[in-house]
């Protein structure tokens, strides 16, 4: 065998054994996963909601226009400190100025007429007193005469002129009593009038007072929209009327955010906030939630679903308002703002990154039965019945645990989120060795898959291409 024949061979059993080794290599990692892990440890969590909206002072009035006409004279202007009851503004008053007096002169007026029913009253009540009196002389008188005209003592004469007196004393007497019954009702009617005319003056007094505007209680005008000379109408149905001015108590800041309808049943009053605003960037805000609305908001069109006619299926936020503690003094209404509340605090909580959590159906972890004459694997293949097939669906939660080279799945509780990690209250232990990623691993590993852990940092998409 000559020389060049030996070293083909040679090449040829070196060759040969590489494959063999290389086979044996490739088929002891046929299979394996390669993942990223992390150990379960205990940290500090806080559960938070984060939603966005706007500053807006606790207390706020807009001045809107109670009557119909032109503004003559605004007396503040844009950013100006009012007290109570300052004058803030005032427009035409010709017309119902000219009510009042004219309702005063009725009012005057009515009650001249009832002080002079009154006086009739009076008057007339005497005249009754002495019809009465003349009446009863003239019946005593009438009485005599008769004994006498008995006793033929008086001509009939006399009798009959005495009779006919009594007769006209009693007449007089009712006619006394008819007097009173009408002064009586002139006296009801004038004191009619006179709360008629009263009513008619406090009318006109109030559309008086309509023309001049008082500022509400103490704060600062925050926007005047209006100007000396404009006209300005009172609001009717599905017409708002006009806005002079917004008078807000800037004392008590707040930031009114919308929650997600998802998140809202976590928020509860008393809950520490920390609040940030777009116009002061780099500074943060404590703050306290004081207020919780009870009516969703669609987020499309901002009106309340208490509102609207039918029902929507779009997302729906509540409002939420957050009391700012010591707020600057340069804050103004409607600055954009972004609060985040802390809805639940855990100390030395055992958590993992969010991402570890994932989902597996019931039937994904039972094992499946192995070998052809196996009995349950002819078992296995008749159809399931419904409740085995719906149990089988059943969601369940949990992580995989590395264990001798392998992902194990296993179920576990969960109580709080925080921003990265979730706090896990049962199946695993602090020291744990888990399975972190990547999410494309996560999403489809398998319950006892073998697995190489690889924790180097992922190169970047361009590095791979």
């Amino acid at each position: 065998m000559t020389t060049s024949k030996k070293v083909l061979i040679g090449v040829g059993a070196v060759a040969l054994v590489a494959i063999v080794i290389g086979v044996t290599v490739w088929q002891s990692h046929k299979g394996v996963v390669e993942v990223q892990s992390g150990k379960v440890a205990r940290l500090d969590l806080n559960s938070t909601v984060t939603a966005s909206g706007e500053i807006k002072p606790k207390t706020y009035a807009n001045v809107g226009a109670n009557a119909f006409g032109k503004i003559i004279k605004i007396y503040v202007k844009e950013g100006d400190k009012v007290k109570r009851g300052q004058l803030l503004a005032q427009i035409e008053n010709v017309q119902p100025d000219a009510d009042v007096q004219a309702s005063r002169a009725s009012v005057d007026a009515s009650q001249k007429d009832f002080t002079a029913a009154q006086a009739a009253v009076n008057t007339n009540m005497a005249d009754l007193e002495r019809a009465k009196a003349d009446e009863e002389m003239k019946r005593l008188d009438y009485q005599r005469a008769q004994e006498l005209y008995k006793a033929a003592l008086i001509p009939k004469s006399d009798y009959e002129s005495r009779k006919a007196a009594a007769e006209t004393s009693s007449a007089g007497l009712a006619q006394a009593k008819a007097r009173i019954a009408q002064s009586q009702a002139q006296l009801e009617s004038a004191k009619g009038h006179i709360n008629q005319n009263v009513a008619t003056l406090r009318r006109a007094s109030d559309a008086l007072s309509k023309t001049t505007y008082l500022a509400p209680f103490d704060g600062v005008v925050t926007n005047l929209p209006v100007r000396e000379g404009e006209t300005v109408v009172v609001g009717i149905q599905n017409s708002p009327g006009s806005t002079l001015m917004t008078v807000a108590d800037m004392s008590v800041i707040t930031a009114e955010v919308q929650v997600d309808e998802t998140d809202i049943v976590n928020v509860k009053l008393g809950q520490s906030a920390e609040v940030s605003i777009d116009a002061i960037p780099k500074k943060k805000f404590k703050g306290i939630v004081t207020e919780i609305g009870n009516n969703a908001i669609l987020r499309s069109t901002g009106v309340s679903t208490a509102q609207t006619l039918g029902s929507s299926q779009e997302a729906k936020d509540f409002k939420v308002v957050v009391t700012l503690q010591d707020p600057p003094e340069n804050l103004r209404p409607g600055l954009s703002s972004t609060a985040k509340i802390t809805t639940a605090t855990r100390q030395n909580a055992v958590a993992i990154p969010i991402q570890a959590l994932t989902i597996r159906q019931r039937g994904d972890l039972e094992e499946k039965p192995k070998g052809k004459n196996d009995k349950s694997s002819v078992q296995a293949a008749t159809p399931a019945a419904p409740e085995e097939k719906a149990k089988s669906k059943e969601e369940i939660q949990g992580v995989f645990i590395l264990h001798n080279g392998k992902a194990e799945f296993k179920p576990v509780e969960t109580g709080i989120t925080g921003t990265t990690d979730i706090e896990i209250t049962n199946g695993i232990k602090e020291g744990d060795e888990i399975v972190t990623g990547s999410y494309k691993v996560l999403r489809s590993l398998r319950n006892g898959a073998s697995v190489k852990v690889n924790n180097t940092a992922p190169k970047p998409e361009q590095e791979k291409s």
